[in-house]
């Protein structure tokens, strides 16, 4: 009898055994050494362990700060904002564009007295911070080093990322603004701003997650998010910026999904692919700026609505491949996700996930633990292969803004998605509890629902905050900001003062409207 084959997600072919002769046989080296296939870091985690960042925010900035201040209490190491999706394309909570919307899918952020609530009490010379904020980083970026200043804090002291990422926007996740030029100018205005003022905060977390959460493969996850990096690495080049300037703060967001070794290789092959393209091409001479080190959030897209209690599992294997394939920071998903936001308890579950996995598996006690595994080896070999060969293609087209002007990405992450998606109604992938074992379903007991009379609140205190603050300032300030923005000066300064006089996100969004109008896809 024949001999079924198998492939991983990628397209792989997995041999039923690899052995030595089927790698190419190039040299692994040690963890911390170039080209860092194994690891950025010599001892990983014997040093330390990854940062457990958990993803956190919905309602109103009080609750959301009673939520982090809960994980802090609870052993989580580093604080990760979600904010809801009038924040992410730049509406005031008051505004018709928001109705419906406020503090739902995150935490919701009007100006900087939510973002001083947001933080009382959080140290933030200690605690660093992740915000998975976009099209208005500048606005909460700036608002972040107000809210740390008002607590004695100076700017070079703070730590964390913005994601500010806005070509994986115009990809995969749509929460746009602006045209990709002005949008590209915000970027590097930031990463300029980030070099003299900034040293210990990441300016850019380069995102593949939600590339691969909208379908794409393991590999073009790899090939698109390296492509927009190099994007970046061009704008900023343009815009005056020396390489080794602004590149050792550039850092990467990845997803990881249920195929536990081929994640682990998909991570050894981003960061080799990374390594040679910033030393080979952009010829840094840093040797920071060859690392790529990468946060990862386990797959929100494989968890199931059917037998909830099973995403537990699933959720652990994909920790436990993010880990082994050499993380710097981890977000654990709560297992009732695919219903509605995490509660406390399932939020307590996803983090005692990572220390256990931390703290009891033995995993973390050698750097690299799965390197020279023939297979591992092998799958890293052929991701890189395939993703190479998709990078040289998007280059050969013009580039990722390119590659996002005539629809490239959409047309290739949809073809993916669908061949998938087919996979799984043909019963050639098996998902248990949805198309095999399935079984009665009981009702979740718990599920967290964001009380509406929340955005009549936030509302509420906005309209209070417009009354009482000093609007003459405010005027001023905003037409100091237009002025610059019809300019090639630095943005952020007056952002900054714009937003610790409480010029609320949307005025700033709306000025910037404005001048540069909206991104409209073209279908």
């Amino acid at each position: 009898m024949e001999e079924e084959k198998r492939f991983t997600t990628s397209g792989i072919e997995i041999p039923v055994v690899v052995d030595q002769d089927s790698r190419d046989g190039s040299e692994l080296g040690h963890p911390g050494d170039y080209p860092y296939t194994r690891g950025v870091y010599k001892n990983m985690y014997r040093g330390r362990l990854w940062t457990m960042r958990q993803y956190a925010g919905f309602g109103t900035a009080e609750e959301t700060n009673h939520r982090f201040r809960y994980l802090l209490e609870n052993g989580q190491t580093g604080l990760s904002v979600a904010f809801d999706l009038a924040t992410q394309i730049g509406y005031d909570s008051d505004s018709t564009m928001a109705l419906g919307e406020v503090g739902r899918t995150g935490v919701a952020i009007d100006s900087l007295a939510d973002m001083e609530t947001l933080f009382d009490k959080i140290p933030l010379g200690k605690v660093s911070t992740s915000m998975t904020i976009n099209a208005t980083a500048v606005a909460l970026l700036a608002m972040y080093i107000a809210v740390a200043k008002k607590q004695g804090v100076a700017q070079d002291k703070i730590s964390g990322t913005i994601q500010n990422d806005i070509l994986k926007e115009f990809i995969a996740r749509g929460t746009y603004i602006y045209p990709p030029e002005p949008s590209m100018r915000l970027i590097t205005d930031i990463f300029a701003y980030a070099r003299d003022n900034l040293p210990k905060f990441n300016t850019i977390s380069i995102s593949g997650y939600h590339i691969r959460e909208a379908g794409a493969s393991a590999a073009q996850e790899v090939a698109f998010t390296l492509s927009n990096a190099r994007a970046y690495v061009e704008a900023a080049l343009k815009a005056g910026l020396e390489i080794d300037s602004f590149a050792p703060r550039l850092s990467f967001f990845f997803a990881s999904h249920n195929n536990l070794l081929e994640e682990v290789a998909k991570f050894r092959a981003a960061r080799r692919i990374w390594a040679k393209l910033m030393k080979e091409h952009f010829k840094a001479q840093n040797p920071k700026s060859l690392l790529l080190r990468f946060h990862t959030q386990t797959g929100g897209s494989t968890l199931t609505a059917q037998q909830p209690e099973n995403n537990i599992v699933r959720t652990t294997i994909q920790a436990l491949a993010a880990v082994l394939g050499g993380t710097q920071s981890l977000h654990t998903n709560s297992f009732d996700e695919a219903l509605g936001l995490p509660t406390e308890r399932s939020a307590e579950i996803a983090l005692r996930t990572q220390q256990i996995i931390g703290y009891e598996s033995g995993v973390v006690d050698s750097a690299d633990p799965l390197g020279g595994s023939y297979y591992i080896e092998y799958l890293t070999d052929e991701i890189e292969k395939r993703v190479l060969e998709i990078m040289k293609d998007i280059e050969n087209m013009g580039g990722s803004v390119k590659g996002v002007e005539t629809g490239y990405f959409k047309h290739e992450i949809a073809k993916s998605a669908y061949l998938f998606q087919r996979m799984i109604e043909k019963d050639e992938m098996i998902v248990v509890g949805v198309n095999r074992f399935k079984d009665k379903e009981e009702p979740m007991e718990e599920i967290l629902k964001v009380d509406p009379h929340l955005e009549e609140e936030q509302v509420k205190r906005l309209k209070e905050l417009r009354k009482n603050r000093d609007n003459r300032r405010v005027g001023k300030c905003l037409k100091e900001l237009d002025k610059v923005a019809r300019s090639n000066d630095n943005i952020v300064y007056p952002v900054l003062e714009a937003v610790e006089c409480y010029t609320t996100l949307g005025e700033i969004s709306n000025c910037l409207r404005d001048i540069w109008g909206e991104y409209h896809e073209v279908l």
